[in-house]
């Protein structure tokens, strides 16, 4: 029966929920969560955070572990005493051997990308950001290296050309569930098997998905093509957000996100990055082979605004985007 798997689950954003919800409601014994500890927040770290998946657990009555580390004795002994039969990790961190070796039945990951393409902290976006087509959901069993353990189950999802990372983490977020709990269903089944990622392996060379840094985010013009520009920063919106300088023909520089834009291609012959606009609702910003035209940024300290609302505050006549 269900109820007689005990699971331990692990994760920490909103991308976790809904996996966690659909074990619950297929009457699977949860039998604690391991997450985060409680992140400060405000001016001066004055107050404490929980993340989603500890405010759900919580609402539905789950014990909870939030270690600091992850081989402190304390929370191994903790952990021993859910007498887990099977963890399962979506969107968590890395775990150390003594973790995902503890269960009878081992501990498999969902992983937001086709396995063995795109390992790493940040496969949405990286998937988009190198221009894909076509991305997916993976669950395998963890070893002693990051994602590159034996593939369980693998479901494919095609990439709009329009989609932004955030298009693509909620649909991948909503399939997740599907495959989590099918996965679970196989494992308590005693009906799942596992394939060596070498299996895999193409011609294609593999893309690694690093996590991401604010330095990564900043857009360098003169190094993107017009294509490359747009999938940059659909790549990143709406988080982190893709950011540039804005230098104003005073000297004065500012930072700004862009969120969304639109492309073209055809010759150009002025300057990479110069501004032109019709000073109401259209911006554009010249590249190489083409230009974008911007459709929703921010300015550092303001609200994210679309691409007329901006101009009708600010007068950017000789401004001009710089590396």
């Amino acid at each position: 029966m269900k109820s007689d798997l005990r699971i331990v689950y692990m994760g920490t954003p909103d991308f976790a929920v809904p996996a966690l919800s659909r074990l619950l409601s297929e009457n699977y014994n949860v039998v604690g969560v391991v997450t985060t500890p409680d992140r400060a927040i405000g001016r001066h770290h004055e107050a404490l955070q929980a993340c989603p998946v500890k405010k759900f657990a919580e609402a539905q009555g789950i014990p909870v572990l939030q270690p600091e580390r992850l081989k402190d004795e304390s929370f191994l002994t903790d952990l021993r005493a859910l007498k887990a039969d099977l963890q399962v990790v979506v969107a968590f961190r890395m775990l150390p051997e003594v973790v995902w070796d503890m269960p009878r039945l081992g501990t498999f990951n969902l992983h937001a990308a086709l396995l063995p393409q795109y390992r790493g902290a940040a496969p949405i976006n990286w998937a988009i950001i190198n221009g894909e087509s076509e991305t997916g959901l993976t669950t395998f069993f963890l070893d002693h290296q990051i994602d590159t353990g034996r593939i369980i189950l693998q479901k494919r999802v095609h990439i709009e050309e329009t989609d932004t990372a955030g298009d693509v983490h909620d649909k991948l977020m909503m399939m997740g569930a599907d495959l989590v709990q099918h996965t679970v269903d196989l494992i308590a089944q005693g009906k799942a098997t596992s394939t060596p990622q070498e299996q895999f392996l193409t011609e294609v060379p593999l893309h690694p998905a690093p996590k991401i840094f604010h330095e990564t985010c900043q857009i360098h013009w003169n190094n993107l093509t017009t294509r490359k520009a747009y999938d940059f920063i659909r790549g990143l919106s709406p988080y982190p957000a893709a950011w540039t300088r804005l230098l104003m023909p005073t000297g004065t520089e500012f930072t700004v996100k862009i969120f969304r834009t639109s492309y073209h291609i055809q010759p150009q012959t002025l300057p990479v990055g110069t501004l032109i606009t019709d000073n109401k609702s259209d911006l554009r910003v010249i590249l190489a082979d083409g230009y974008l035209s911007i459709l929703e940024l921010q300015l550092a300290g303001k609200k994210r605004m679309s691409i007329a609302d901006f101009l009708r505050g600010t007068h950017i006549e000789g401004a001009h985007f710089t590396d």
